[in-house]
């Protein structure tokens, strides 16, 4: 069994910055890629970012691109997200998620929410205006 938590979630004004963490439990983190998804209020949850088993690939959403950094310490078994010039539209409840399988860097793969088996609780990030 894989958890995940999530922390470094906050309230911000517009323009600012956080770093989110995702902090994975178990031996084979360094075998799968990680993710990030957002969910705003009344809204579906969204892809955001994601990188590959290595950190040699990533993803971003179209909405964070040039905004949000990805990374991993496979040593320390965590993910980040530097989300920098944040918007109030940044709002949302942010959760990391581990694909289901290992070894895979695919675009498809790592943007589809449906194929990430374990999932954190979410961590709650607001912007003000």
């Amino acid at each position: 069994q894989v958890q995940l938590l999530e922390s470094g979630g906050g309230l911000v004004q517009a323009g600012g910055s956080l770093r989110l963490s995702c902090a994975a439990s178990g031996r084979t983190f360094s075998s799968y890629a990680m993710g990030w998804f957002r969910q705003a209020p009344g809204k579906e949850r969204n892809f955001v970012a994601a990188i590959s088993w290595s950190g040699g690939t990533t993803y971003y959403g179209d909405s964070v691109t040039g905004r949000f950094t990805i990374s991993r310490d496979n040593a320390k078994n965590t993910v980040y997200l530097q989300m920098n010039s944040l918007k109030p539209e940044d709002t949302a409840v942010y959760y990391c998620a581990r694909l289901g399988n290992s070894y895979y860097s695919g675009k498809y793969y790592l943007q589809n929410q449906a194929k990430y088996d374990y999932w954190g609780q979410g961590t709650q990030v607001t912007v003000s205006s």
